[in-house]
C-alpha cells in the first residue's frame, strides 16, 4: 500500500524502489518509481493468473523462499542466503497487482500480507542472529534491528487506529529489505560491511520510528 510520503510498506513495497525526493520533510521514495516498475510487475501478475495462481499462493511462496534464506544466513552462506531470502521478498511483492488483476483484493488479502512481512523480517534478522552468535555486539544489534523492524509498522498500525496518519520516514520495508540483503551479500564475498550494516540499520530505523511517532503525536488531539 503506497503512502503520501512515497514510503510503500506492505503488498506493493517494491513500488518503491527508485527515485529519491524531499517534500519539505526527510528524505523519502517517490512514488514515481512504482509506476516505473508497474510494467515489469504487471506481465509477470499475468502471466500468473493464467495459471490460476492466487494471491495468497504467492504470498506464502514468499515467505517460505524467505525463511529458506534466512536458514542459508544462519548456516553461514550469507551472500547465497541473502540473494534467496531477497527474491523472497521480490516474488512477495506481485501478490498486490496479481490480486488487482484478478479482482480479488480484499482485507484478509492484506493482512495475510501484512503478516508474512513481519515472518519474513523476524526470519531474516533471526537467520542472522544465529550466524553472529558468537559475536556480542553484532547479536545485539540484530536483536535492536528486529525490535526497530517491528516497531516502525506498529506505530503506522496505532497511528491508524486513531485516525491519524503513521507512514513515512526513512526506513520503510523496502530501505530496510535493501539494507540488511545487501549487507549479507556483500559480506559473504568477504567484504567486512555486517557490522557497519547493521549500525547503519539500527540508527536509520530507530529514527524512523522516532519520526512516526513524532508525526502521530502531532496529530493526535490533546
Amino acid at each position: 500500500m503506497s503512502s503520501p510520503s512515497g514510503i510503500v510498506e506492505g503488498v506493493d513495497w517494491l513500488g518503491s524502489c527508485g527515485t529519491i525526493a524531499t517534500v519539505g520533510r526527510p528524505l523519502v521514495i517517490d512514488l514515481k518509481a512504482r509506476k516505473k516498475v508497474a510494467p515489469i510487475l504487471q506481465p509477470i501478475a499475468r502471466g500468473l493468473a493464467k495459471i490460476g495462481v492466487t494471491p495468497t499462493m504467492v504470498t506464502v511462496l514468499g515467505l517460505a523462499i524467505t525463511i529458506g534464506g534466512a536458514a542459508m544466513i544462519a548456516d553461514g552462506l550469507l551472500w547465497q542466503g541473502g540473494l534467496v531470502a531477497g527474491f523472497g521478498v521480490l516474488l512477495d511483492a506481485l501478490d498486490g497487482p496479481l490480486a488487482r488483476l484478478k479482482g480479488t483484493a480484499s482485507d484478509r488479502g492484506a493482512f495475510i500480507d501484512t503478516m508474512s512481512d513481519r515472518f519474513g523480517e523476524i526470519a531474516v534478522w533471526v537467520g542472522l542472529g544465529v550466524y553472529l552468535q558468537d559475536d556480542p555486539v553484532g547479536l545485539i544489534l540484530c536483536l535492536v534491528a528486529l525490535a526497530f523492524s517491528l516497531l516502525v509498522p506498529y506505530v503506522r498500525a496505532k497511528a491508524e487506529s486513531w485516525g491519524a496518519e503513521g507512514r513515512g520516514g526513512w526506513m520503510g520495508r523496502a530501505e530496510r529489505m535493501i539494507v540488511a540483503v545487501l549487507g549479507m551479500i556483500l559480506a559473504g564475498f568477504g567484504l567486512p560491511v555486517l557490522i557497519p550494516m547493521l549500525w547503519v540499520f539500527v540508527i536509520l530505523t530507530g529514527l524512523t520510528v522516532v519520526q512516526r511517532i513524532r508525526k502521530t503525536w502531532q496529530q493526535l488531539p490533546g
